[in-house]
């Protein structure tokens, strides 16, 4: 039986679980008023939609939430790749209506599955063009441009009848390191960041956003800890009017389990102003995590905030301050009688056909693909080496994996002779060429070894020209991919880009 603090401590956590049922703990703890659930990859199934309803037998007010962007970020179509646009298209094309009619299918998609929260818009502003964890899951660099798409997209999430929950404040776009490893630390002047940074996020907040995420950097004008346990960052929120719920990023990433602990991050977060802790993914650990992490997380979770409660550490007011906001917006969602009907005049393929665009000399079409996959590794925030992108843009054609930051030079050439000799034109699919100089090497050999191939880039735009005809795409999604093809093989025309180089 769940003593007292242990339930009160249930209403302020949101963990991640294995498997495509939910095992019997979860189930227990639901009924003790856990506050719902996050749902990951490896939770995803045909039988989604009856997982949801065993959840909410179990609690009626869970909030159920998926880590859902389009483009290069999808727990529901994890196995496939996304259908929809992504955050950078969005951004590229610049049309709000089009990116609130993607946010009212994103929400139209999480309620048919059961789920009732969307772990999303980005409202980081990425100007750090090395930015290994946001990238393309932003709108852009401009903060007017991210402000407009941020509020767009809340818009249609919640006018679906879901919460939506921007991210991550206040502001990882500035960053070249990932907080699922290390402790990034922003060091921009105040003013600068308070002018680019926080603008989304204020705006979102008088756009009436249900929920905001943190963000585990540190930014040292406003203290050493990590925003997510700052009271400092996250009282801003309280400042600035924003009533709705404070959710952290995930207490199992690096920079909080390996600094002060997932229980020592709960209630330290707690402590500092959050009201829903996300535990995060239980398969992050890899080969190494048990059959049981993701109770062994929870509890992590959970014993931590009823250790502060009984050391006086954390005070029995402000968790219940933060189970009450929990809970109000669970009501809410409950009660929301928002349609479930397929979005008026939403055509993603359409969307994205018209944020594509080529920069350099328009190829001639092909009949095949040929493709090179010298995209860099999957990191735990997006699967940026998925195979489905590299299979949809093939086709029936060749398509080898190869990592150029490991690989030596002379098998990297053998591979582009392998490719150039198949049937079919060469694409080399890349998605740092900026960024990764092993990436833009290999271009300009493949240019010199084959001169009629081509790049699809599924990351940030070229700031430097390469020396073969680039396909932008901005997302590493299956929609992105299938468009990148049809460009290619001559079936629409892209428009045409010009580098900041010229």
């Amino acid at each position: 039986m769940t003593d007292e603090l242990e339930r009160l401590a249930n209403g302020v956590l949101w963990p991640g679980f294995l498997g495509t049922t939910a095992p019997a703990w979860l189930v227990e703890e639901l009924r003790d008023g856990l506050a719902g659930v996050v749902y990951f990859g490896q939770n995803v199934g045909e039988g989604l939609p009856a997982l949801s309803a065993q959840i909410l037998d179990a609690n009626p007010d869970a909030l159920i939430g998926v880590d859902e962007e389009g483009g290069s970020v999808t727990r529901l179509e994890s196995g496939s790749g996304s259908t929809l646009p992504g955050a950078a298209q969005l951004g590229a094309l610049d049309d709000v209506v089009a990116s609130e009619r993607t946010g009212a299918e994103l929400a139209r998609r999480v309620r048919a599955v059961g789920a009732n929260v969307v772990l999303g818009p980005v409202a980081d502003v990425n100007t750090d063009p090395r930015n290994p964890v946001i990238g393309v899951r932003s709108f852009g660099s401009d903060e007017a441009l991210v402000t407009r798409h941020v509020v767009a997209t809340v818009d249609g999430i919640q006018d679906g009848g879901v919460a939506a929950c921007v991210k991550h404040f206040p502001g990882h776009g500035d960053t070249h390191l990932d907080s699922h490893h290390a402790l990034p630390e922003i060091a921009l002047d105040v003013a600068e960041y308070e002018r680019v940074h926080l603008e989304p996020f204020r705006a979102a907040v008088e756009a009436g956003v249900d929920a905001i995420m943190t963000a585990h950097i540190v930014v040292p004008a406003w203290g050493a800890q990590p925003a997510t346990l700052n009271p400092r960052v996250l009282g801003m929120l309280r400042e600035w009017g924003f009533r709705g719920v404070i959710i952290t990023d995930a207490l199992d990433m690096a920079a909080i389990r390996e600094t002060v602990g997932l229980g020592g991050g709960a209630a330290l977060a707690l402590a500092a102003g959050a009201d829903l802790l996300c535990i995060g993914n239980p398969t992050n650990p890899g080969d190494a995590a048990l059959p049981d992490q993701d109770r062994r997380d929870f509890l992590a979770a959970r014993d931590g905030i009823v250790a502060a409660l009984r050391d006086g550490s954390l005070s029995r007011e402000r968790v219940e301050e933060a189970a009450a906001r929990v809970s109000a917006l669970a009501t809410r969602l409950r009660t929301s009688d928002a349609s479930d009907e397929e979005i008026a005049a939403f055509d993603a393929a359409e969307i994205v056909r018209r944020s594509v665009s080529l920069a350099g000399d328009t190829p001639e079409a092909a009949t095949a693909l040929a493709v090179i996959d010298a995209r860099r590794r999957s990191t735990l925030a997006v699967d940026s080496a998925a195979a489905y992108v590299a299979e949809a843009l093939a086709g029936d054609g060749i398509r080898v994996r190869l990592d150029v930051a490991s690989r030596p030079v002379a098998e990297q050439d053998a591979v582009i002779d392998e490719v150039a000799a198949a049937t079919g034109t060469t694409v080399v699919l890349v998605d740092r060429p900026d960024a990764e100089p092993a990436q833009r090497a290999l271009i300009e050999r493949a240019a010199l070894r084959d001169p009629g191939a081509v790049v699809v880039n599924v990351g940030l735009p070229v700031q430097e020209p390469l020396p073969l005809p680039t396909i932008e795409v901005g997302a590493a999604s299956r929609l992105g991919a299938q468009t990148a093809r049809d460009a290619l093989l001559g079936r629409f025309v892209p428009r045409q880009r010009t580098t900041a180089a010229g």
